[in-house]
């Protein structure tokens, strides 16, 4: 048995808050706060077939978001995270999308996930990883499959651990198709199965995003708004998670897993 005694207690302190949030991810609870009312009203006002544009738009933003993590997410080192810059920007992507409804979504959905992806990295980066390396882009990718559950023969494999477990073999595959490769194929096989992953979990905290838009009087100040709480709730996610990963490189992957399963939240 592993001795998680030996982690600090301010690195206990800090696995905690990371668990907090890995934990209890509720985007609904955030957008419902801010709006005053249930997203479930948002409901009578999605058009029919709302799910195909959620479904497809979804698996297009995480593909698009893979070819770029494949190729580089930096040019250069930045001295820190830009989460209110990455913010503004996507806020400006949800107000136009606001302005035009989900008919906007296949168009603003990548466009805002790759702002995040950046946004993401750059708190990886943070947290002292190479998001020069190939195996920390992917990683970033992973966040998206944080922020919500997945479909319901997954219900039982929505915490943290669980959903890395799920996706470690899946990250590998695609990691060494990536090397051989040079480039991201749509048709690929272990592609198609990693982006299928992460947009089925991904794809649940849109749908909360894009029906919370769905209100007529929400309108493009109400698209920037659920798009800044939108980012932000990512950007909780990747700190989590990447607060998780510096303290595996740091103690061992064995003892932080034992210190977090056992402790309390």
């Amino acid at each position: 048995m592993t001795d998680a005694v030996s982690i600090s207690q301010d690195d206990l302190a800090l696995l905690r808050n990371a668990k907090e949030t890995l934990e209890n991810p509720s985007l609904a609870a955030k957008l419902q706060n801010a709006l005053g009312k249930p997203i479930e009203e948002g409901m009578k006002w999605l058009p029919e077939r709302w799910s195909d544009v959620i479904h497809n738009s979804t698996n297009a933003a995480i593909t698009k978001a893979l070819d770029v993590a494949a190729k580089s997410l930096f040019a250069e080192k930045s001295k820190g995270p830009s989460n209110t810059l990455h913010k503004v920007l996507v806020a400006a992507s949800g107000a136009a999308g606001g302005a035009f409804g989900i008919v906007s979504l296949p168009v603003e959905l990548p466009v805002s996930t790759v702002i995040m992806l950046r946004s993401i990295a750059d708190i990886a980066r943070s947290e002292g990883e190479d998001v020069q390396s190939l195996e920390a882009r992917l990683s970033c990718l992973e966040v998206f499959a944080l922020g919500g559950k997945g479909s319901a023969a997954e219900a039982a494999e929505t915490g943290y651990f669980a959903v890395r477990t799920i996706l470690s073999k899946e990250l590998t595959d695609v990691a060494k198709y990536l090397a051989k490769s040079g480039a991201t194929s749509a048709s690929a096989p272990a592609l198609m199965r990693f982006v299928s992953s992460i947009a089925s979990r991904f794809g649940v905290v849109v749908s909360q995003k894009t029906i919370a838009g769905a209100v007529p009087i929400i309108g493009a100040a109400g698209g920037a708004l659920i798009n800044t709480i939108f980012i932000g709730h990512f950007q909780d996610m990747a700190r989590g998670h990447f607060c998780v990963r510096r303290l595996e490189r740091k103690y061992g992957k064995e003892i932080v897993r034992e210190a977090y399963d056992t402790m309390p939240i």
